[in-house]
């Protein structure tokens, strides 16, 4: 008689859910703009396919994290790894690394001037020389994936914040990136908007994607996060699986920033 296979934990049950090897590792970051520290002695290790979220107060350094390991905020000291590699200081070899970071933004930052495809078309034609039919063949899939296809020939000013914020998205997608980081990527959308948004990024997490996640959005952290990293005054304070950490928070500041959020 076999034994029936266990079912598979929850993702929210277990930090290692889907743990690959490390993918963005961050050792002993620190960042200060003048005499004032932002980043102090960060240490975080994401692995391939997993997802963690960053929350925390305003002013906690969440998005100078998020936005050092690209490199568009520079560090002070410490080192950050992608795949192995030290982030170059510039050059090709930082336009090359950008390539495999695919970054979301509060603000959706598409060209003006362009329609949607061509938005999404730019990056593998003129970074990864891709001929433009296949740019635009992948463009289309990704398009169609992030449930805006049919607006391929719009311009973004013609779509919604939350069409706009789903086109950022592909774009960052048809560079084919090895994690993407997403610096709340729904504050500047209207509420009925948001979801939206944040239903492509569970479906993403849910395909494997690398991400780390900056975000209030506490619903999509119980949902789609393999880790939650609290931030406070630009330090970790404390790391759990989010059935953990919404429920039994070990700090004080942790305890503090989960009262004072509304329960929806």
């Amino acid at each position: 008689m076999t034994t029936p296979a266990a079912d598979p934990a929850p993702r929210t049950s277990n930090i290692d859910v889907r743990r690959g090897e490390p993918l963005v590792v961050v050792s002993n970051v620190q960042k200060h703009y003048g005499d004032f520290q932002a980043l102090t002695d960060i240490d975080l290790t994401v692995n391939r396919g997993e997802v963690v979220v960053v929350v925390g107060p305003s002013g906690s350094g969440k998005s100078t994290l998020c936005r050092t390991i690209n490199r568009l905020e520079t560090i002070t000291s410490g080192s950050i790894t992608i795949d192995g590699a030290e982030l170059p200081k510039e050059g090709k070899a930082l336009a090359d690394l950008r390539a495999d970071v695919g970054m979301v933004f509060q603000s959706f930052n598409l060209f003006s001037h362009l329609t949607i495809l061509e938005n999404v078309t730019l990056g593998p034609i003129k970074v990864k020389g891709m001929k433009k039919a296949d740019a635009e063949k992948l463009a289309g899939e990704l398009l169609d994936r992030v449930g805006v296809g049919h607006q391929a020939s719009k311009l973004p000013a013609q779509l919604s914040g939350g069409q706009q914020q789903r086109v950022a998205i592909a774009r960052a997608l048809a560079m084919k990136p090895k994690v993407m980081l997403f610096d709340e990527p729904t504050s500047a959308l209207d509420p009925e908007m948001i979801n939206e948004v944040l239903d492509v990024m569970v479906g993403l997490a849910q395909e494997g994607m690398t991400m780390i996640v900056v975000t209030h959005e506490m619903g999509f952290a119980r949902k789609a996060a393999d880790r939650v990293v609290f931030m406070a005054d630009g330090q970790i304070v404390e790391q759990a699986a989010p059935g953990e950490f919404f429920t039994n928070p070990k700090s004080d500041r942790a305890k503090d920033f989960l009262s004072k959020l509304i329960t929806h």
